[in-house]
């Protein structure tokens, strides 16, 4: 090897791909559909699927917006917020929906 890395030689176009490709494994999505039993302030909630760069920012942020909007003033509420992300996201992202909700 020369350690010249991937991509080296490789035509622009190549070049180009090869960084969206990676970038892309970068990103992180979540979001989906509300469970059946969300009930409360959150049971008429439409989610947004959402593809990040900064999921812990990206997360925490729309925590807040959840909380201002809804006006969740008590535990039942917050409880209930949690039940949401992680019932919409993939266990890969929870401890980042966990870190988010610590950090408020």
């Amino acid at each position: 090897m020369d350690g010249a890395g991937a991509g080296a030689g490789a035509e622009p176009e190549q070049l180009n791909k090869i960084q969206r490709k990676k970038k892309r494994h970068q990103r992180i999505s979540f979001s989906a559909t509300l469970p059946g039993d969300v009930s409360g302030v959150f049971a008429g909630t439409i989610c947004a699927v959402k593809l990040s760069n900064d999921p812990f920012s990206d997360v925490r942020e729309s925590i807040l917006e959840m909380i201002d909007d809804a006006g969740v003033r008590d535990w039942n509420a917050m409880e209930e917020l949690v039940y949401c992300y992680i019932a919409l996201n993939s266990p890969e992202v929870h401890h980042i929906i966990s870190n988010a909700f610590l950090s408020l």
